[in-house]
């Protein structure tokens, strides 16, 4: 595996997630389940989010416990290689609930280290 920039990986995961959030911006759950484009957006920004979560050196994740690196990254391989089960209601609550407090993180982390 390649060496990443920390921060860059830091920036791309707040880019997508917050890219998630704003396409949701004004949507209901039904709007997700209806709306196949909209639904395959967010799966696929939420696939970047996990890849970049992905290639954060190891090391440089101990540096920032608070980020839930497991579960970023699983929700990526799962959303990848069971492609056809994506429970959009999870994908729902993922964005509407977790993406926010995590895009707030992320922003303070990358404003600490500018």
């Amino acid at each position: 595996m390649t060496q990443h920039d920390p921060r860059v990986c830091l920036r791309q995961m707040r880019d997508h997630a917050q890219e998630a959030i704003e396409l949701m911006r004004g949507k209901s759950r039904e709007g997700l389940l209806a709306d196949r484009t909209l639904n395959l957006a967010i799966v696929h920004l939420l696939e970047i989010l996990g890849e970049a979560a992905n290639r954060m050196p190891t090391e440089q994740r101990a540096k920032y416990p608070q980020i839930p690196w497991p579960q970023i990254i699983g929700l990526r391989h799962r959303l990848i290689h069971a492609y056809d089960q994506v429970d959009l209601d999870i994908v729902w609550n993922i964005v509407t609930q977790h993406l926010p407090p995590l895009v707030r993180t992320l922003d303070e982390i990358l404003s600490r280290n500018s």
